[in-house]
């Protein structure tokens, strides 16, 4: 998975941002598991999820902010 853009991001609903964020999380799961088994050979990939979550819960943020 890319680097999400923020305008597919801001096209999403919350439900799906809360999707994301748990693949998200899972992925970022499995590359702990190999960067510590040695199998990891993209590491910049974890950087990128951490701030792919970043990016979804900010925005996610500002739209709750929004409504109220």
């Amino acid at each position: 998975m890319a680097q999400m853009k923020i305008s597919d991001i801001r096209a999403m609903i919350p439900d799906q941002m809360e999707d994301a964020i748990l693949n998200l999380k899972k992925e970022r799961f499995n590359l702990r598991f190999q960067r510590a088994t040695g199998q990891l050979e993209n590491t910049s990939r974890m950087r990128e999820a951490r701030r792919d979550i970043a990016r979804i819960k900010t925005i996610a943020a500002q739209k709750r902010a929004k409504k109220k």
